[in-house]
């Protein structure tokens, strides 16, 4: 069973979402980064769910066993071709830290940036721990994985269908608005596929990502680590 590791929150990765290359920080806002990362762990519920269903591959896009979700479009089809199971997984971290977030815009922009940022890296973190785990789980059946790939990219829309499907509501408080925003906002959901060892393991792709042409990381030869 997957139990989620005492979290960091890197400041490095902090600034790296705020946008800093290097350029030199002074003691006051130094200090409040080192502030708002204390307080942001004080505000996060981590919550976590992920499952596993067999993998069908169709004309219109990627079904999974013994559910009515359909997984549309060419990019999750081509992400999954060699997939024998499929994992869906969310994560949030509860809505008071997005609360927070919206009060300090009131109040003082630069905190609310940098507590933004400071969530940001945390649900980051935690996806990469659980994917981490499920690369470990399946090394143990003899398998390997493709990498996370989130609804919202490419050409795979983000669906409330894919929440239900995991039940995601009732086990962790994630939902959807009418628009697919996820809610509360700080959240994430991801697909991995489960392939064999003997298959080409395909690294993130930023051409797939629906901020591709806009993406300030991109132009600074980094990924956002989606």
């Amino acid at each position: 069973m997957f139990k989620l590791k005492e979290l960091k929150i890197p400041k490095d990765e902090v600034l790296r979402y705020l946008g800093y290359k290097k350029q030199g920080i002074d003691e006051a806002l130094n200090n409040l980064i080192d502030e708002t990362i204390e307080e942001c762990k004080t505000l996060i519920s981590p919550k976590f769910i992920h499952a596993t269903y067999n993998t069908i591959i169709g004309e219109d896009g990627v079904r999974l066993e013994g559910t009515n979700l359909l997984l549309p479009g060419n990019d999750i089809r081509e992400h999954l071709k060699n997939a024998g199971k499929t994992v869906l997984m969310a994560v949030t971290l509860g809505g008071n830290i997005q609360t927070k977030i919206v009060f300090y815009e009131k109040i003082n922009l630069t905190k609310a940036l940098i507590m933004d940022s400071c969530a940001t890296t945390v649900v980051e973190e935690i996806c990469d721990m659980l994917e981490e785990y499920i690369k470990e789980e399946a090394l143990n059946e003899g398998l390997s994985i493709t990498f996370r790939y989130s609804p919202g990219y490419g050409d795979l829309p983000i669906t409330k269908d894919f929440l239900k499907t995991l039940n995601a509501d009732k086990r962790i408080g994630l939902t959807a608005s009418e628009s697919h925003l996820l809610l509360p906002r700080k959240s994430v959901t991801a697909i991995i596929g489960l392939i064999p060892k003997t298959e080409e393991v395909k690294k993130r792709n930023c051409a797939v990502c629906s901020n591709y042409k806009n993406c300030s990381f991109r132009r600074e030869g980094i990924r956002c680590g989606s």
